[in-house]
């Protein structure tokens, strides 16, 4: 944006400039040209007046003397012939005692007229201004008198006037430049920072905010209003999450003592069939309404996302959790194994990738059948880590995978999950600057693909920790 306004401060300028400095440069050449086709001509006629005197007086001598001074002053070149065209005076030593009876300006001055023009000199080898005119003792043409310029002398006064209108072209733009500048970082650099502000804000950080400043103020007014915006969304979020968390937290009470008292009431109505078979369902959707009270204070918690990152070591991460899980896998006759890097260093915020994976081994286990096997990979890929956790389960559909990642939301009714699970992986897995998406597995399962920050640092010593191999 700054470069935008630049240009078109400089544009707008260096056109204001061009039809400003062109006419005037035009009019200057011509009023140059005008200038000197005037001087040459009173100079011509002033000179033929003394030429006219030298005749009378037979004083040719100081006709020669005034035609050289006047070379030597001004530049212009002096030439007298008589009517047969031979040379009486030329104030260019120089040149060679020739005859300009040939010469079109002296032809015309010798039949009295007054000739003024510009031609190309074979003799000189360039343009020329010239002034001719009859030189009339009485009535009688007694010779004719030239003056002549090169026109190169009017030419570089001309040049020096463009020369001239460019420098103050180029300060003048240079000004502009330099106060367009100022200018543009006023305006630019307060909308970046709101730019840097409002993709803070995007990505979950709502205590983010842009510094009002002291320039136009319309910008000022835009950063008021968008910290005020920011201000109220947050605190909307941080009452929802608190909202969240204090029922989650009021909720698991009243629900262990309720699981209690069925559970004490299963054991009196044991002998009652339909009795005990109402019981155990209650039982069971305690249990359920217990586990979505454990996901929503999950959720929560990590919507806050408050702690800072560190450089950890991937190794020590899953090495952790592969032993954590391993008896209940056990149970349900699922293989665990790992196949990564030990050298492998993301910066996470602590917690956040094991909390992460507790969610995706418990699914990848709950829907894992019998002799199924569950494998956890990571490799480096440029700035990130890509973890891979694959299982053997059913897998989804490519509908089910767009949707998996909603609140809520389970493949079927029949699924015993709350629908957080997933929720909470993307929320912890983002809240470091990763990523996390579903694929299809080779096998027929999912495949979940989380991609993490990598770090170059060492990792903290106690995180690193070698994985234990499949045997």
């Amino acid at each position: 944006m700054r470069r935008r306004l630049l240009f078109s401060y400089l544009s707008l300028t260096l056109i204001v400039l061009l039809l400003l400095e062109v006419p005037l440069g035009l009019a200057y050449a011509k009023e140059q040209r005008l200038r000197l086709t005037a001087s040459v001509e009173r100079d011509a006629l002033a000179l033929s007046i003394r030429a006219e005197e030298g005749f009378e007086d037979q004083g040719l001598a100081s006709v020669r003397a005034v035609a050289h001074q006047y070379q030597a002053s001004t530049g212009g070149r002096v030439v007298v012939i008589r009517p047969d065209g031979s040379v009486i005076v030329d104030s260019d030593p120089s040149s060679g005692r020739e005859n300009f009876a040939s010469r079109p300006e002296f032809r015309s001055a010798l039949h009295r007229r007054e000739v003024k023009g510009s031609r190309y000199s074979n003799t000189l080898g360039h343009d020329i201004l010239y002034f001719a005119v009859p030189i009339v003792n009485g009535s009688q043409i007694v010779g004719a008198l030239r003056v002549t310029y090169p026109t190169s002398y009017v030419d570089a006064r001309i040049d020096r006037g463009w020369w001239l209108l460019a420098g103050i072209g180029l300060i003048i733009l240079l000004i502009v430049f330099l106060v367009s500048l100022r200018l543009a970082r006023q305006v630019t650099i307060p909308i970046e920072r709101l730019a840097l502000a409002s993709a803070a804000v995007g990505s979950g950080a709502l205590d983010a905010r842009t510094e009002v400043p002291g320039g136009p103020p319309e910008i000022r007014e835009l950063a008021e209003q968008f910290n005020a915006t920011t201000a109220r969304l947050e605190r909307l979020m941080v009452s929802q999450q608190e909202f969240v968390a204090d029922a989650s937290h009021q909720l698991r009470t009243p629900l262990a003592a309720l699981r209690l008292r069925l559970e004490n009431l299963a054991t009196e109505v044991q002998d009652v069939p339909d009795a005990a078979t109402d019981v155990e369902g209650s039982l069971t959707e305690v249990a359920r309404l217990s586990r979505l009270v454990d996901g929503l204070m999950a959720l929560a918690r990590a919507e806050r996302g408050a702690a800072p990152a560190e450089a950890l070591s991937l190794a020590g991460i899953v090495s952790g959790r592969m032993d954590a899980w391993s008896a209940f896998a056990d149970e349900h006759a699922v293989r665990l194994s790992a196949d990564l890097d030990q050298a492998l260093v993301v910066r996470v915020a602590p917690g956040n990738v094991e909390q992460a994976l507790d969610n995706l081994i418990a699914n990848a286990i709950d829907v894992s059948p019998r002799d199924g096997a569950i494998v956890v990979d990571a490799r480096r890929r440029g700035a990130f880590v890509e973890v891979r956790v694959t299982d053997d389960g059913p897998g989804m559909t490519d509908e089910q995978r767009a949707r998996a990642f909603d609140r809520f939301w389970r493949a079927s009714a029949g699924t015993g999950g709350s629908g957080l699970g997933l929720a909470i992986v993307r929320q912890l897995i983002e809240a470091d600057g990763g990523t996390v998406g579903l694929e299809a597995a080779p096998s027929g399962g999912l495949c979940v693909v989380v991609r993490l920050r990598a770090a170059e640092r060492e990792p903290r010593g106690r995180d690193r920790d070698p994985v234990p191999q499949p045997a």
